[in-house]
């Protein structure tokens, strides 16, 4: 299947120099916007194309799979996260769906870390305090936050992310352990310097701040619930910069409002944009837009892999980045 006569449809708008390349490359349809497409404009859109490009803000359903051309054939998309994919749906209708994984390890490790440093030293509050105009000169006693090293970090889910993770944590003096679908080898373990837990329970009573860096399946939606989150220790703190629904975001804010966990940093939310208004009313809590990965060179490379996974499979290849459902 030569490239240039590759119907492509993009749902966001891209870098330009990513949406330029494709052009050269594809018969490309690109946004003019970057609003999310409605669910009748990405069936229109899907009635003639051959790949579709979709990101984390497109529900792509099996009614949506179902509705597609016959032409449709690959989905490749942009980010490494493949939970708004039916993927079973999709290999069922013969479509397959590449993502671009190991792309934001290191940006996304660094915004875990950001969060750490911004709950636990309070630096959002200082901040406010300055463009307040309400900082009277320094205080022994002032702004107190606590020291990150020498505490112990438990970090959920040890894949590309959390290894990263871990290897700034132990920079900055940091005790780490882990908790993680399948164990790390003994190499790797020592490596890090990372202790492994079997039982979640059982680490996150012991942790000072947890670190999610797990995807978001159906086996850890809610991993962090009420029954769990209440096993942590009153100065202990959590930051999230994977998937919302893997914590339980109402029991969550319930806790913090009654100081049962000194603080959270959050970077995604259980509900996308639509996340608990209660969350904004705590200086404890330190909210960001999903920035993990908002790097421009982050971008550019998550781009290309999109598109090295379009062009493999224009020429009759897999393409690199085959999302395959039994790994997930």
């Amino acid at each position: 299947m030569p490239g240039k006569q590759l119907s492509v449809v993009v749902t966001r708008r891209l870098p330009d120099q990513i949406e330029t390349r494709m052009k050269e490359l594809f018969d490309v349809r690109l946004r003019d916007d970057d609003t999310v497409m409605s669910k009748a404009e990405l069936t229109a859109a899907l009635q003639d194309a051959d790949v579709l490009v979709p990101s984390i803000t497109d529900r792509i359903d099996a009614e949506v799979i179902k509705a597609a051309g016959e032409r449709l054939k690959l989905i490749a998309n942009f980010g490494a996260g493949t939970d708004h994919i039916d993927v079973d749906a999709a290999r069922d209708a013969g479509i397959e769906v590449s993502n671009t994984p190991g792309v934001m390890t290191e940006d996304t490790a660094d915004m875990t870390m950001a969060l750490i440093l911004a709950v636990v030293r309070r630096i959002p509050e200082g901040l406010a305090m300055m463009q307040a105009g309400d900082w009277e000169g320094w205080s022994p006693t002032g702004m107190l936050g606590g020291r990150i090293a020498g505490r112990r970090l438990g970090i959920l889910g040890m894949g590309r992310i959390g290894q990263a993770v871990a290897r700034r944590a132990a920079a900055f003096g940091m005790s780490v352990h882990y908790h993680n679908r399948r164990r790390l080898r003994p190499e790797t373990e020592q490596e890090l310097g990372a202790t492994y837990w079997d039982s979640l329970d059982q680490m996150v009573a012991r942790m000072d701040i947890i670190s999610i860096n797990c995807p978001h399946t159906p086996a850890t939606f809610h991993l962090m619930n009420a029954r769990r989150l209440k096993l942590m220790k009153p100065d202990a703190v959590i930051v999230n910069t994977s998937r919302g629904e893997v914590i339980d975001e109402n029991a969550l804010t319930r806790m913090l409002r009654a100081g049962e966990i000194a603080g959270a940093g959050l970077d995604v939310f259980e509900q996308g944009a639509q996340f608990n208004p209660r969350l904004r009313e705590l200086s404890n809590v330190v909210l960001l837009p999903h920035m993990g990965s908002a790097t421009r060179e982050g971008r550019v490379e998550m781009g290309e892999r999109v598109i090295l996974n379009i062009h493999t499979f224009a020429d009759g290849h897999k393409p690199p980045d085959l999302v395959v459902p039994e790994f997930l």
